[in-house]
């Protein structure tokens, strides 16, 4: 067990919610004493979305949702760190407790409900980095917002173009009617107000879509219409779950989101589905219960040019990101992949 490994067992002797708020500080504080992770082997190397990632794994949002550490972060050996959810204004969230880890199951439930410190101290953080990793950034709006689609716009003005890119987060659970954006109609107001965004900075930081699990066939018939006359450049599949497969965990009972390992299986199969339907239209990054290197190369298999976790690094520490990319190695060369970008949808029927 590395050192990283043991304190992240410390941690998980403390409440969920301090736990993250701990391993916040602490990376922070160690960031300039921890030298970053070996150069990644070229054949991890994926260009896409006009950006080149030098390995295809990413954290998700919801771990650093104000941008305080997001170099730190990298140093784990990331291919690229995703902030957020940020709104407009600063939000509490929702009442505690409301993160519960599920360890029988792997997994976790959330209904956080994008607490976070607002869009003016993420631009801060965002502006003072000193790095020169990939970082993405993750908007939605405030919950008692009158116009959620003018709360998008603004995030995007105020944030876009210190970003690589920017994820368009209309699928959590946790914010009363907020998946009603993945409706045809709302999606693409909502969409193309953006892209009228962009046209006015003008910017040419790449637009990213996250959508639910929760999704029917025409539900998924629409997203892809609407995102391919859009001119976004990405799809995020997926994001927590409100289904509850069966568990064995005695958190299973609370509301939220589901995420980590029971997530693998529904979120991928929607992944191979958005890839039947858009093909090579938009890049497509896979999230949802992955754990290793043959999660995340089945991710890929399915369609998915990039993927992202956190819940895993709850249960597994964050040695898991190094050993993830050593068993994705050994994934490619054991079924003949010169690289990653060789392997994206080749399992898709």
């Amino acid at each position: 067990m590395t050192f990283s490994d043991l304190g992240a067992a410390m941690l998980r002797r403390l409440p969920a919610e301090s736990a993250h708020r701990a391993t916040l500080t602490l990376v922070g504080m160690a960031a300039p004493l921890v030298s970053g992770a070996a150069p990644d082997d070229p054949r991890l190397r994926v260009k896409t979305l006009g950006l080149d990632f030098p390995n295809p794994v990413g954290l998700a949002a919801g771990f650093d949702k104000d941008a305080d550490v997001p170099d730190a972060l990298a140093k784990f050996g990331f291919g690229f760190v995703e902030c957020g959810t940020v709104t407009p204004r600063p939000q509490a969230g929702n009442p505690r407790p409301r993160l519960f880890r599920l360890s029988e199951d792997r997994a976790v439930i959330n209904r956080m409900g994008f607490n976070n410190q607002g869009m003016v101290q993420a631009a801060r953080n965002l502006g003072t980095r000193k790095g020169h990793g990939i970082v993405g950034i993750n908007i939605g709006a405030n919950k008692d917002s009158s116009d959620r689609i003018a709360d998008y716009v603004l995030g995007f003005e105020r944030l876009a173009a210190l970003a690589a890119y920017v994820t368009v987060n209309v699928s959590s659970p946790n914010t009363p009617g907020l998946r009603g954006l993945q409706n045809r109609d709302e999606l693409t107001r909502l969409l193309d107000a953006l892209i009228q965004a962009r046209a006015k900075k003008p910017l040419t930081v790449p637009i990213l879509l996250k959508i639910a699990p929760d999704l029917d066939s025409h539900a998924l018939d629409d997203i892809a219409d609407v995102v391919r006359s859009s001119g976004i450049e990405g799809l995020i599949v997926s994001n927590t779950t409100i289904a509850r497969p069966p568990l064995r965990s005695a958190h299973a009972g609370e509301s939220g989101g589901l995420s980590g390992r029971p997530l693998f299986l529904p979120s991928t199969q929607i992944l191979g589905e958005m890839h039947r339907r858009l093909k090579d239209a938009v890049t497509l990054v896979g999230v949802g219960g992955i754990a290793s290197g043959e999660d995340a190369y089945a991710k890929i298999r399915a369609g998915a040019s990039l993927v992202q976790l956190y819940s895993a690094l709850v249960f597994e520490g964050p040695g898991l990101v190094v050993r993830i990319k050593r068993e994705l190695l050994d994934c490619l060369n054991r079924d003949g992949f010169a690289n990653v970008t060789d392997a994206v949808g080749t399992g898709a029927v």
